[in-house]
């Protein structure tokens, strides 16, 4: 954490770019030795994708809890552990990103080759499948920010006259 803000927009931008940079050069040195690129698989964007939902969905109650909303008491430890969670998804789905975006270049390049049209469309839905984890990661921090001065949830309809 940078003193109290989480993650920021830029650093996962930059865990993507460093990592696209090395996946990209890492895949050129080994295609360039006669090997041919490796399709991910579907299910990797299908569980990037749950990943995000539950990302999320862990987020939710404590968003409740902040807004003064929730029916149950929320433990700190719950809350914390979410947190972490969701910057934890931020890191992987930016790096996962960085890593399927490295190789989307060398498909494109040799896209007449057999097999290399399909492998082009499965890179860029787990690129779409990683953008959508970091996304769920940041949205998450942010529903467990407490942005109230540090007075503690907001409870609305209370009287403290």
């Amino acid at each position: 954490m940078n003193s109290g803000t989480g993650l920021r927009w830029s650093q996962l931008v930059a865990i993507a770019l460093v990592v696209g940079l090395v996946s990209f050069v890492g895949w050129r040195v080994y295609l360039g030795r006669g090997h041919l690129l490796s399709a991910p698989s579907w299910v990797s964007a299908v569980l990037l994708v749950l990943m995000a939902v539950l990302v999320l969905a862990a987020g939710l109650p404590v968003r409740r809890f902040l807004r003064g909303r929730a029916t149950k008491p929320l433990s700190p430890i719950r809350a914390a552990r979410t947190l972490v969670l969701a910057q934890a998804a931020g890191l992987t789905g930016s790096a996962v990103l960085g890593w399927y975006a490295g190789l989307v270049p060398h498909a494109i390049a040799d896209v007449d080759l057999p097999g290399y049209r399909d492998a082009l469309w499965r890179l860029l839905t787990v690129c779409v499948a990683a953008a959508l984890l970091a996304v769920a990661g940041m949205l998450t921090q942010r529903m467990c920010r407490i942005d109230d001065g540090g007075e503690g949830p907001r409870r609305e309809g209370r009287d403290d006259a």
